[in-house]
């Protein structure tokens, strides 16, 4: 009930004042905490704000099935892999102003950049680096964990040794966050022929499903979707597995459990690539405006002030997810020692390919990563597989740029 608490008083607002809410759609935690950023937008300017939260599994269609019959919200929430998508379809609206993108991390903002327009403000920056158990790892004789592969995988064989009825690593095969990422740092360009065809049987690509797969072939991993693993965080605790790479928003969740695991047996370091740190996926989320909305001005002041400095503080304490401008990083609570991977992990996001099938062509190298480590298919037979099957998703694609009608 006192999560209600802000969501009751926007509408009481909204009946009190007589002036129509603006709408927001958001996702996972950003759209159930997003009502506590609204009453200070309402004191301010008079005008009252209703939030829906969408569930991330069905978000994507839905607000595709909404842009189709005219009736997305003033503004919404994208994760960042899905504004390009969007910015095509004329669903959301160009960034009408540079103040709005004006002091946020260069390389959030670049990444975003679409035939160089704005089409959204980055808010909610979230980054994986790996958690570590730090009793586990001490123990095994390292103070932290190497950030190479050869010293990560050293690290893991000394802990598997001490501890061989647990795992090493936590890497859901349901979620390809973590594949994705050691590809990128391996220097892998996924799609080639300006973005129409898949680069999946590269030599990076390789590479990185060979290491990937081998972490589960040599027991550091568990063969184990995210159905399997109930309660990631209890696993953590009872030293199940040692690392787990993750985003921010599981710094909530062990604050929220810091009785089952306190603070001093876990910290956090960047993940590990070929020869060092390097580009890393995650789940960043930022704000756009529909373009159907009839009050652009009104809906592009709630994203200033969702995207303040106040604002992004305020979620920084409420869910973990780090703010995209600069100017925030001054603040005290930012200074704490298990952020500093994520901040020197933002000035190097991995970017996303400029293509508006990039969704799609996730859950194909997942599944081609699953059938790997189940061993269903060969390294081999899987890249070619997933090579046609890209080739597929691009055909529209392929044909416009052949036909000169795009780039």
């Amino acid at each position: 009930m006192l999560g209600m608490l802000p969501a009751l008083a926007i509408g009481a607002c909204a009946r009190s004042t007589g002036v129509a809410p603006l709408r927001v759609w958001a996702m996972s935690y950003e759209g159930d905490y997003s009502p506590h950023l609204m009453p200070g937008f309402t004191a301010a300017t008079g005008i009252p704000v209703e939030v829906q939260s969408l569930p991330s599994t069905a978000s994507h269609e839905k607000l595709l099935t909404a842009h189709a019959g005219g009736a997305l919200p003033d503004v919404l929430m994208l994760f960042n892999g899905w504004i390009r998508e969007f910015a095509m379809i004329r669903a959301v609206a160009p960034v009408p102003s540079p103040a709005l993108t004006a002091g946020l991390s260069p390389g959030i903002r670049d990444a975003l950049r679409i035939d160089g327009r704005d089409y959204a403000v980055p808010w909610s920056v979230a980054p994986q680096v790996q958690y570590y158990r730090t009793d586990i790892v001490g123990e095994a004789g390292y103070a932290a964990p190497p950030l190479d592969w050869g010293g990560w995988l050293t690290m893991a064989r000394a802990i598997k040794r001490r501890r061989p009825d647990n795992y090493v690593f936590l890497m859901l095969l349901n979620w390809p966050g973590a594949l994705l990422t050691m590809m990128t740092q391996a220097g892998a360009t996924m799609l080639r022929d300006h973005a129409t065809r898949g680069n999946f049987r590269s030599d990076p690509v390789r590479a990185a499903f060979a290491y990937y797969a081998n972490l589960f072939a040599e027991g550091l991993a568990p063969r184990a979707a995210s159905t399997e693993v109930q309660d990631p965080l209890a696993a953590f605790a009872q030293g199940y597995f040692a690392i787990w790479p993750s985003s921010p928003t599981t710094l909530l969740d062990l604050r929220r459990r810091a009785t089952d695991i306190p603070p001093e047996r876990w910290a956090t370091a960047r993940l590990a690539g070929p020869n060092g740190p390097g580009p890393v996926s995650g789940d960043s989320a930022s704000l756009c405006v529909s373009t159907t909305t009839d009050r652009p001005a009104e809906a592009w002041a709630l994203v200033r002030h969702m995207t303040s400095r106040d604002s992004e503080l305020t979620f920084q304490r409420m869910i973990g997810n780090l703010p995209a401008r600069l100017d925030a990083w001054d603040a005290p609570q930012l200074a704490l020692p298990v952020l500093r991977a994520f901040r020197e992990q933002m000035a190097q996001p991995a970017p996303i390919p400029p293509v508006v099938e990039w969704e799609r062509i996730q859950g194909e190298i997942q599944l081609a990563a699953e059938r790997v480590v189940r061993g269903l298919q060969t390294i081999g037979q899987a890249l070619t597989a997933l090579d046609e099957r890209v080739d597929q998703l691009l055909a529209k694609r392929r044909a416009l740029v052949d036909a000169g009608r795009i780039a």
